[in-house]
């Protein structure tokens, strides 16, 4: 796995950690096969753990959210905006997760350039910064991210 790329999880994810709060594979789009949902990658040094943040196109809907978290709380890091590939996306650190590269399926790839996904550098600071930021708070009892992460990232490093 490379740092900053994007990838999807294999089906034995949710298998061995069964959390509802999970976003789950989506194989079948209209009947055709689909890879999603699809995570951008980070390192944990500390553990030497992969954390995945999730991103979706539906961004009407995570405005709303995002914008009803400005409201209430005066900030939002559990949601951010930025473009993957020209296309505004939704980045959703409230869903994310840890992993190994034992659960990796496959990476994403633009299928015009034949390279792998990026982000830009800013998007990508922002990222990192306000994910360990939330993963921090959660390990100090602030309930941000909707899984049970931090039994997770226990039982992967138990299997290291």
């Amino acid at each position: 796995m490379v740092v900053g790329h994007f990838y999807y999880i294999s089906d034995q994810y949710f298998i061995d950690f069964p959390d509802p709060y999970l976003m789950k594979n989506k194989e079948m789009v209209n009947g055709q096969p689909h890879n999603r949902p699809c995570f951008y990658t980070f390192l944990d040094e500390a553990t030497g753990l992969y954390w995945l943040i999730p991103f979706s196109s539906q961004t009407a809907k995570f405005h709303d959210y995002y914008n009803k978290k400005i409201q209430k709380y005066g900030k939002c890091d559990t949601i951010v905006f930025g473009e993957v590939l020209g296309h505004e996306k939704a980045f959703l650190i409230q869903n994310i997760c840890p992993v190994t590269s034992s659960y990796i399926l496959n990476e994403y790839i633009d299928s015009v350039a034949n390279i792998p996904v990026r982000v830009d550098g800013r998007l990508e600071q922002e990222l990192i910064t306000k994910a360990k930021k939330v993963i921090a708070l959660q390990r100090k009892g602030v309930k941000l991210i909707f899984p049970d992460v931090l039994s997770i990232e226990k039982s992967l490093l138990e299997q290291k």
